[in-house]
């Protein structure tokens, strides 16, 4: 079986492919193309939002795959577009957008380091056994369980009326939704995770995966605490 074009490894040899996720697709119907495309055992590193775009690794092969929770306890970043003065029940421009048309004033509060975070109800966590987004679909109520996380950096690049800039770097695991509509009144009007560890969306290029001994000693050198679990 032929390698993809561009590419200098062998389809059995277990690699990193960076891609730039288009807005409009599910991070699963990326990976089941590349699983497609290549024929060989796929996963990823952390999902994206539909309406997000930006860095997702896939790992190309079951020895890649087997190192899943290496590259996914990766710190991520992101810059982010908030729309002020209205909210979204799914906390980005997806879901059913109710204006308030009330703006905060003055500096907004940017929280940074540990934080105790609900994740939004229209997420994949699971709450008694099954996503959360399926039960708030049926219009159940109920409430998110938690968890703690780490916000690195929440930094505002601009605000212009009602929109706002900001870059946050964060653990894995945060759900800038919620960092966002935290605010106030506010949502995601746009997504974009710019890294993963040291590895940037500058970088993506889909026809070269990165060889996975060589990514591995990257995401080690780049924050082997948080990698080991320590």
């Amino acid at each position: 079986m032929p390698s993809a074009p561009g590419s200098s490894q062998t389809p059995e040899t277990p690699g990193v492919l960076l891609i730039d996720k288009p807005a409009g697709v599910t991070s699963h119907d990326v990976v089941a193309r590349v699983r497609g495309e290549r024929r060989v055992k796929t996963g990823h590193a952390g999902t994206l939002d539909p309406f997000a775009t930006g860095l997702l690794i896939v790992l190309l092969t079951r020895g890649a795959t087997r190192e899943q929770a290496t590259f996914m306890e990766l710190r991520k970043a992101y810059r982010v577009v908030a729309r002020l003065g209205a909210v979204s029940t799914t906390g980005d421009r997806d879901g059913e957008i109710t204006e308030t048309g009330v703006l905060p004033e003055g500096e907004l509060k940017l929280p940074t380091g540990e934080l105790l975070q609900r994740p939004p109800t229209y997420s994949a966590v699971r709450v008694g056994g099954e996503r959360a987004y399926k039960r708030a679909r049926r219009g159940e109520d109920f409430e998110m369980p938690p968890r703690l996380v780490t916000v690195h950096r929440f930094q505002q690049l601009s605000r212009e009326g009602s929109r706002a800039e900001f870059e946050i770097e964060c653990s894995s695991g945060t759900y800038v939704r919620s960092l966002i509509a935290d605010l106030g009144d506010a949502y995601c009007e746009e997504l974009r995770r710019t890294a993963i560890g040291p590895f940037s969306v500058d970088e993506a290029d889909e026809r070269k995966p990165l060889p996975l001994d060589a990514a591995l000693e990257r995401a080690l050198a780049a924050d082997p605490a948080r990698v080991k679990g320590s």
